[in-house]
């Protein structure tokens, strides 16, 4: 039994997971819209949410709480152009919202393995 288990392994070792997770924010970021799975959109849904908080509070606490911020935010992406864009365009826009930036919307089926299709979209 899974008691007390943060995360789902999505069928894949640990550093797979991880790479997999990053490279979905990133693509996320930058695109503001994704297409995939509904496993990996809820696994990744949670970490976005976290990261445009992080960078809400690091932008309204001034600067050396907003460049302590940028460098916790530069971590966990591993991309300059998408903490960029974290920092000067998708928190500003989200500044007076208290949470919930996406949205999960179904999509059906795919037709090869009838995994759920999903798009993982900013909410406006």
């Amino acid at each position: 039994m899974r008691h007390q288990i943060a995360g789902k392994k999505l069928g894949r070792s640990t550093g797979q997971r991880a790479g997999l997770r990053k490279t979905l924010i990133n693509q996320f970021l930058e695109h503001e819209r994704i297409h995939t799975t509904r496993a990996k959109a809820v696994a990744v849904r949670g970490a976005v949410e976290k990261l445009v908080t992080l960078a809400k509070h690091g932008i309204k606490a001034g600067d050396q709480k907003m460049v302590h911020a940028r460098r916790v935010a530069a971590s966990r992406l591993g991309s300059a152009a998408a903490v960029k864009r974290l920092f000067d365009e998708i928190a500003p826009r989200y500044e007076k919202t208290p949470g919930g930036y996406t949205r999960i919307l179904r999509l059906g089926v795919r037709k090869g393995d009838a995994a759920e299709m999903v798009l993982l979209e900013f909410v406006e």
